[in-house]
């Protein structure tokens, strides 16, 4: 799983302190065994982030996330498991030794790393070409462009030329096969021939946020399509969860980022002294890329181009930035599309002006919304009303919701009651339809009784997070559930981990946490160890609920081995295990020893 023992993965995961480290991101409050703020990785203006640093574990009973002080930091940083790792382990002073790990995970290690160098080297490759006479093309497009040299140092531009495999063939001389070259993307690859995808194009280095080559963007000379082109997926490069010129903004001093549309953009603003600027590759904006932004700032001002379909992205971006807590101000640059037309049109001064007059995303949106209806009509001016009603119920929190609800009734001359009587009956019925209305289920023995419809792992989970809250009941549990009655990855793997802390007498579950290296993966693991529900119960209701777990656990098992075997004898057995699940005497567990 990784380079390093779990001896040493534990170790850095010791000495970093869960709360201090998610302290230093995040504003924590104790409430009673536990610290609670605000989800980093979500909209929220209720605290539902928790810490507990007992169990050296996180868990955001808003969003789901989850997991140890690994975790956070791979969440937080956007790193993988090995980053963050070596990162914490530089925080707590202490020095990491590399080991020989599986072969599996050795040659994916060193594909990425390979990657990386074939990136790097193609990038340089691309420079030098543009530098040469044969990038000539290339070069005084960028000029055209109003590019200086060290801008295009800067940002590592380069130039693809126009033979077929130029780029390929350079590669093969620096010595790399072709099933390697083939993961690149940066190949068209046949049974005949090779072909060099950036034919003709000024390319565009894309630069993860440590400023390492994951992939490349290329803009066509000349009048072939697509006019853009980007790097394909690869094992380096996710184009929703990257930005360009991340690698640069995250360095500045800046109260916000500038969100573009594309390499010119950001590439004209930084060279004008906005160096905060950033794009999405490619691609619609993603909610995974607001929640990168958010590691670094909370507020972004849109440049996205002013046409229509300019207008559209806009509108899509909006709702995803604030859902992960950030507002968002529009920069309006009329006359001109882009800031790479405006900076050249009226400079840097007059785009800081735009930038310091940006407009509330709100209103942005009830501006396009009123374009829409004609407001002298009172009927279509009724229909504005029920559109703003709509929007505004987007605002969780109450207060903010009530100043946009006087703001926007002033702006556009609505009657204020009128449009809190809309807000209200719209919002009663979507809490209606939602199922909302009913006091929230608060414990376990309701999950349980609902365990059927959300699938057996729901049920794994449970009863996982019951032994660990109340270990003592371990004895009686591992006789009727064993390891091999779990189904599935990664509840097995973890159900065999923590029966074995149980036996030796232990219990951590940050450490299991360790033997995953996906963060996706990791918030699962998590989950299964912070429901709390038991706390929250009657010993006599906690009994029944752990009973029918088990109970539902067991049948489960027995009902899956029962369809895959064919020994005779073994199915015998099977069916006698069956029957005394119906004896509840025998096999009941009790919370006294626990």
């Amino acid at each position: 799983m990784s380079w390093y023992t779990e001896e040493q993965i534990e170790e850095v995961r010791a000495a970093n302190d869960i709360v201090n480290v998610i302290g230093s991101y995040v504003k924590l409050k104790r409430s009673g065994g536990s610290y609670t703020g605000l989800c980093p990785f979500h909209n929220e203006k209720t605290p539902s982030f928790s810490v507990n640093q007992a169990r050296q574990m996180y868990k955001c009973f808003g969003c789901g996330a989850g997991g140890n002080v690994i975790t956070f930091v791979m969440e937080y940083e956007n790193y993988t498991f090995t980053e963050a790792l070596e990162s914490l382990a530089q925080r707590a002073g202490i020095t990491l030794k590399k080991i020989e790990t599986d072969s599996r995970h050795k040659e994916q290690e060193s594909i990425r790393m390979q990657l990386l160098e074939i990136n790097r080297k193609a990038g340089g490759y691309y420079y030098a070409m543009l530098k040469s006479p044969q990038g000539k093309t290339g070069y005084e497009y960028l000029k055209s462009r109003g590019l200086s040299d060290e801008t295009i140092r800067h940002f590592g531009l380069g130039y693809a030329g126009q033979g077929g495999a130029n780029l390929y063939q350079f590669l093969k001389h620096e010595g790399y096969k072709d099933d390697i070259l083939k993961e690149t993307g940066l190949f068209k690859m046949d049974e005949r021939s090779v072909y060099d995808k950036f034919f003709n194009r000024v390319i565009f280095p894309i630069m993860d946020v440590n400023s390492r080559v994951i992939g490349f963007g290329g803009r066509v000379m000349g009048d072939a399509k697509p006019k853009y082109l980007n790097s394909p997926e690869t094992k380096l490069f996710d184009k929703s969860r990257n930005l360009f010129g991340l690698n640069y903004a995250k360095l500045g001093k800046n109260k916000n980022m500038i969100l573009c549309e594309g390499y010119m953009d950001v590439i004209a603003l930084h060279q004008a002294g906005f160096a905060n600027a950033v794009a999405s590759l490619g691609t619609a904006f993603t909610i995974q890329q607001a929640g990168i932004i958010k590691r670094y700032t909370d507020e972004v001002l849109l440049t996205y181009d002013s046409d229509q379909a300019g207008q559209k992205a806009a509108l899509r971006a909006i709702p995803m930035l604030r859902q992960a807590g950030i507002n968002a101000r529009i920069i309006h640059m009329e006359p001109y599309k882009d800031p790479d037309e405006f900076i050249k049109g009226l400079g840097a001064d007059e785009f800081q002006k735009r930038m310091d007059n940006a407009e509330n995303s709100f209103f942005f949106e009830t501006g396009i919304a009123r374009k829409e209806y004609d407001t002298a009509d009172p009927e279509q001016n009724t229909k504005f009303y029920h559109a703003v009603a709509k929007m505004l119920l987007e605002f969780e929190d109450k207060v903010q919701r009530e100043n946009y609800l006087e703001a926007v009734a002033a702006k556009y001359s609505l009657r204020r009651d009128d449009l809190k009587s809309l807000v209200i009956r719209y919002g009663t019925s979507m809490t209606v339809n939602q199922g909302t209305g009913a006091a929230p289920a608060n414990d376990i023995n309701r999950a349980a009784s609902n365990a059927k419809n959300q699938g057996i792992g729901y049920s794994y989970k449970l009863l996982l997070s019951l032994i660990i809250e109340r270990p003592g009941i371990f004895n009686q549990v591992k006789e009727i559930v064993r390891e091999e009655d779990y189904f599935g990855e990664p509840y097995r793997q973890v159900a065999q981990m923590l029966y074995r802390q149980l036996a030796s007498g232990e219990v951590v579950p940050a450490r299991i946490i360790n033997n995953f290296s996906e963060a996706d993966v990791q918030n699962t693991v998590a989950d299964m160890f912070q429901t709390e529900f038991a706390a929250r119960l009657g010993d006599e209701e906690l009994e029944k609920a752990l009973n029918e777990l088990v109970i539902r656990i067991k049948e489960y098992s027995i009902d899956k081995r029962t369809r895959e075997l064919a020994d005779l004898n073994e199915l015998k057995s099977l069916i006698q295990e069956k029957k005394a699940l119906q004896t509840p005497a025998k096999l009941h567990i009790y919370l006294k020893d626990g």
